[in-house]
């Protein structure tokens, strides 16, 4: 059982999210950074999957209500009893200890993974919390304190500490960043791009920034607008995470985690899956450049992704069973 002492708001369970169910109006939710909680979860010997706590309002104190392993990926700077922890790293918390975790410049969310993943009812298949639809998680709602979360059964896998090497590092030669600083974001050119005219080459030269009107639905885009070159009326259409959309004001809105399942905007352009978890680590206030990819390229990414991810499962696994045959000694 873990106690949450101090939250703000915005903090929730998420797992990997609901996807089967956007026919029926039920967006999929789960983490913005799919890949930090997957690995979390590796750390502690869960599935990949597991439901965890995504924290995006800093700072978080929870206290262990009995001695449990936990690992804390994504961007923060954290503490047990005061002592900070190392990055991207799994540890075991004690009976009494209290976790806090503050805020990192470099991110925006960071996730906690717990031996057994957090234990809340699933609905149509996810833990995941959806605010809109007010169900999953912990009723529906951001984290408050004095919540007690219950925890699943942890793995016989017992591992003291174990971490690795954050994929920003690990997969750099993979995910580039400009000289300006700006998130060099990969995608492709989507249903109603060529008519854009002119203005779809400047959606792809220019800086964007990510305006105080985002949220975990949709990034919304500050900058030159881009237009089509005369109205466009379309009929509704399905949505998912990474289409690039223009209102009547110009700015793209990129979908997020709690996308809509519907909507009618032109689309300019639709973010490779393999970018997103870091368009989800991005701040507020910072700046992306779209980057024109390829089918083969957004291929080569997955395969990269996988390959680490891969590389962490096997990791804790071997090191899991090393201890456990030292133990049986």
């Amino acid at each position: 059982m873990i106690e949450i002492i101090d939250t703000g708001p915005l903090n929730t369970i998420q797992d990997l999210g609901r996807p089967c169910y956007r026919d029926i109006g039920v967006t999929a939710s789960g983490a913005m950074d799919p890949l930090a909680l997957k690995i979390a979860n590796l750390l502690v010997g869960n599935d990949e999957g597991a439901a965890v706590i995504e924290v995006q309002t800093f700072p978080l104190r929870l206290r262990f209500r009995q001695a449990t392993g936990f690992a804390v990926t994504g961007g923060t700077s954290a503490t047990l009893d005061g002592v900070t922890l190392s990055p991207w790293w799994m540890k075991t918390g004690d009976a009494g200890q209290v976790l806090e975790l503050l805020p990192s410049p470099g991110a925006a969310r960071a996730y906690v993974a717990f031996a057994g993943g957090v234990d809340v009812p699933i609905v149509m298949g996810s833990r995941s919390t959806s605010l809109r639809g007010a169900f999953g998680g912990v009723d529906g709602r951001f984290l408050q304190k004095g919540d007690a979360l219950p925890l699943g059964e942890a793995s016989a896998l017992s591992i003291d500490e174990l971490g690795v090497v954050p994929p920003a590092t690990a997969l750099s030669e993979f995910f580039p960043v400009a000289p300006d600083g700006s998130l060099l974001i990969r995608a492709l050119p989507a249903g109603e791009h060529d008519l854009f005219g002119a203005d779809a080459e400047r959606f792809w030269n220019q800086s964007w920034k990510i305006s105080s009107q985002s949220d975990r639905t949709g990034y919304r885009l500050s900058g030159e607008p881009v237009r089509p070159t005369t109205p466009i009326e379309m009929r509704s259409y399905g949505i998912v995470p990474g289409v690039v959309q223009v209102p009547p004001s110009g700015e793209p809105i990129v979908q997020m985690s709690d996308a809509n399942t519907a909507g009618g905007y032109p689309k300019i352009a639709g973010v490779l899956e393999a970018d997103l978890w870091r368009l989800g680590q991005a701040r507020i206030g910072s700046r992306v450049r779209f980057v024109r990819s390829s089918h083969a390229e957004a291929r080569a990414l997955d395969h990269a992704i996988a390959v680490y991810v891969d590389d962490v499962r096997n990791t804790a696994q071997m090191v899991g069973r090393a201890l456990k045959t030292m133990a049986g000694r």
